[in-house]
């Protein structure tokens, strides 16, 4: 019964730790993308108000770098949803408790 209960903390504490380290990824992964976005479009703008006549080449250099930089932010959200759904600690956590008998 003990051994039944400790797996059981188990899946609870890995439950857990894959929320809060899920939730932190989301939230100091968004925060330096979305810094870069907004210096990124305050140069472009800043530059196109002195060159006005080399609008279209700053802006498409401006979409390339805007699609790298938010590629930061895309990453950080596939590891976390691998840390909830795929987890691999979670099928260490049920192969344990299916030897249990739990």
């Amino acid at each position: 019964m003990a051994q039944n209960e400790s797996l059981s903390l188990l899946v609870g504490i890995i439950g857990t730790v894959s929320i809060l380290t899920a939730g932190l990824t989301m939230a100091i992964g968004s925060i330096a993308p979305s810094l870069g976005e907004g210096k990124a479009v305050a140069q472009a703008l800043s530059a196109i108000a002195q060159q006005p006549d080399e609008a279209n080449t700053i802006t498409r250099t401006l979409f390339v770098g805007l699609a790298f930089i938010e590629s930061v932010a895309i990453y950080c959200f596939v590891i976390s949803l691998i840390l909830l759904f795929a987890n691999p600690f979670w099928n260490y956590a049920i192969g344990a408790f299916a030897k249990v008998g739990g």
